[in-house]
């Protein structure tokens, strides 16, 4: 299957945090209960009118549409936001439905979000999945560790970097 890449736009909203909300289940429903993920389904309307306003311009994130035009993919980086940032790109997430693993679009949207250079990135320390998505992408743990807020169930994360 081919895949579309653009940026997206207010326009997206809707379908963009539905097929983000599918993603978190399809990567997390191994670390976070079932009532999380029907809070966040519970959430939708207003999650889409908050992320709305984040589609707009510039530095509104990458999706990926398969061939009927339905967002399959995702991904958003930008300026380091961590004080002790290791370089100045940060990849900030990236996410990609279940059936276009394997097809190259996670790769795709990483280089469209960050480019072949440095980079760095938060990713649950109990996800082997994407560690070695990161990995085959010259991404390496750098030794910092960070807990996630109560409403995440404070899961680890740790800070990868691409030098």
């Amino acid at each position: 299957m081919e895949y579309h890449l653009r940026q997206a736009t207010p326009a997206d909203a809707e379908a963009l945090v539905e097929m983000h909300t599918l993603a978190h289940e399809e990567c997390y429903s191994h670390v976070l209960p079932a009532e999380f993920f029907a809070a966040r389904r519970a959430s939708l309307p207003e999650r889409t009118e908050n992320r709305r306003p984040s589609l707009v311009g510039p530095s509104a994130p990458v999706i990926a549409l398969d061939d009927g035009g339905r967002i399959v993919g995702f991904a958003h980086g930008g300026p380091g936001r961590d004080e002790d940032r290791p370089d100045q790109r940060e990849l900030y997430a990236i996410y990609t439905l279940r059936g276009a693993y394997g097809s190259g679009l996670g790769a795709a949207l990483l280089h469209a979000a960050v480019g072949p250079g440095p980079a760095y990135l938060w990713v649950l320390e109990d996800n082997p999945r994407a560690r070695a998505f990161y990995a085959r992408h010259g991404f390496t743990p750098d030794g910092t560790r960070k807990l996630l807020p109560k409403d995440w169930f404070e899961l680890p994360e740790i800070r990868l970097e691409r030098r």
